[in-house]
């Protein structure tokens, strides 16, 4: 296991983070996602800890704060040293009635951090996160907010997730210039069937050192390895109850038959092969694995021991590269003006 910095932050995260959207759901779609348990928990994050992650992301609103409450009795149960792993939360989801009930208002915020420690069993989190971007609060409310939880100790670092490149970069410039708490991260979807981030986003992280937290990075299960064309999951598969994220078919069963060559030469499954296509990105800080089953976290673990040659991640690459669009091809072009080759993600 590897550790990377997040983001300019002098904070070291596990190259994989262990994801617990799969911890306690019931009913609705947190069940449709996971169902696990508190003694099923237990294991898995025994299991991640013992293969070197010191990094678990889970949320508010993860079955209600369920969740949570799981992830904060394992750490309880297992007896982890609180400054030997590292927790993120996330607010912005809807958590009680009312039009104050949601969002990343002052109010909001406020009072979910207080609900969360609660849950999690912890004095602090080590990087709390605004889940959504939210139209109605202005950024310099939410920053300020995650500021003054910052100063009295109860979160140690911010973060963003599911926000546009131009929503990330304005919160940066807004905490730089006001000497807000810096924004440290952005948690955002990326996976070999879902590149669209490398048309705005990876420049911008590249740009304001922003680190990136990869959520889904299989896709929902799609780069697990079980879908072929012609292929349909079963009746307790995610993705039959549960299509999200969106994927192409057709492009991805062609990503697909090209990972499952190269897994099949060095011995590995698709989804290890697919979790380590991200692991070689650069501007990747952690990418996030989630396991209803201890199988299946064990196989995503492995991927951190999968070397792919330079001719590999060629191969991935065409086959699942983005359309040129615009601006991307016309600054890609205009490159060539200054003798700059074009970099991966910005054409």
């Amino acid at each position: 296991m590897r550790y990377n910095p997040l983001g300019r932050t002098g904070l070291y995260v596990s190259e994989l983070c262990l994801g617990t959207m799969t911890f306690g759901g019931d009913e609705g779609v947190w069940g449709r996602i996971g169902r696990v348990q508190q003694e099923e928990a237990d294991a898995l994050i025994r299991a991640s800890l013992d293969a070197g992650i010191n990094f678990i992301d889970t949320a508010n609103v993860y079955s209600g704060g369920l969740s949570e409450r799981i992830l904060g009795q394992s750490l309880k149960n297992l007896g982890v040293p609180r400054d030997e792993v590292l927790i993120a939360t996330k607010v912005y989801g809807r958590m009680g009635p009312g039009p104050n009930g949601a969002g990343a208002s002052r109010h909001h915020i406020l009072a979910q951090i207080e609900a969360s420690l609660e849950r999690l069993q912890l004095d602090h989190v080590d990087l709390y996160q605004i889940h959504g971007f939210d139209p109605t609060t202005p950024i310099e409310e939410t920053l300020a907010a995650l500021d003054q939880l910052v100063r009295q100790g109860r979160v140690r670092h911010v973060g963003v997730s599911n926000w546009a490149a131009w929503q990330v970069a304005k919160a940066v410039g807004i905490a730089e210039r006001r000497g807000l708490a810096p924004v440290a991260s952005l948690q955002a979807y990326y996976a070999l069937v879902g590149r669209d981030l490398e048309r705005e986003i990876v420049p911008m992280l590249r740009s304001e050192g922003v680190g990136l937290m990869v959520w889904s990075p299989l896709a929902g299960g799609f780069l697990s390895g079980k879908y072929r064309r012609g292929s349909e999951g079963g009746a307790d598969d995610r993705r039959t109850a549960f299509d999200f994220p969106p994927v192409d078919l057709e492009r991805g069963y062609a990503i697909v038959g090209a990972l499952d060559g190269i897994a099949a030469a060095k011995g590995r499954s698709v989804a290890q092969i697919a979790l380590a296509w991200l692991l070689h990105q650069p501007t990747v800080s952690t990418v996030i694995i989630g396991a209803k089953r201890k199988d299946q976290l064990d196989d995503n673990l492995a991927s951190v021991e999968v070397d792919l040659t330079a001719e590999e991640m060629t191969r991935i690459d065409e086959v699942s590269r983005l359309s040129p669009e615009y601006p991307g091809w016309m600054l890609d072009f205009q490159r060539g003006y200054r003798g700059i080759p074009p970099r991966r993600g910005e054409s």
